[in-house]
């Protein structure tokens, strides 16, 4: 978390908000906003990293019965 005064958060917002951290705005060294990411940045993904965790059963690729297909307008 970093504090920055209302200035240098309009100068350089772009740049605060690609940090992807919390950042309080300041006026006369006073609090006054937070400004936080909406969500997390996402961890790189491996993959094949479930590779063997689970087994996809054969009866899952088959077609679905017409009543459930019917009800998705197919």
């Amino acid at each position: 978390m970093i504090q920055v005064n209302i200035h240098e958060a309009k100068t350089n917002l772009s740049k605060l908000i690609a940090e992807g951290q919390e950042v309080i705005i300041a006026r006369y060294g006073e609090p006054v906003a937070r400004l936080t990411p909406i969500r997390k940045k996402a961890q790189n993904r491996k993959p094949g990293s479930a590779k063997g965790k689970f087994e996809v059963s054969d009866k899952f690729f088959e077609p679905l019965p017409d009543d459930i297909l019917n009800g998705f307008g197919a």
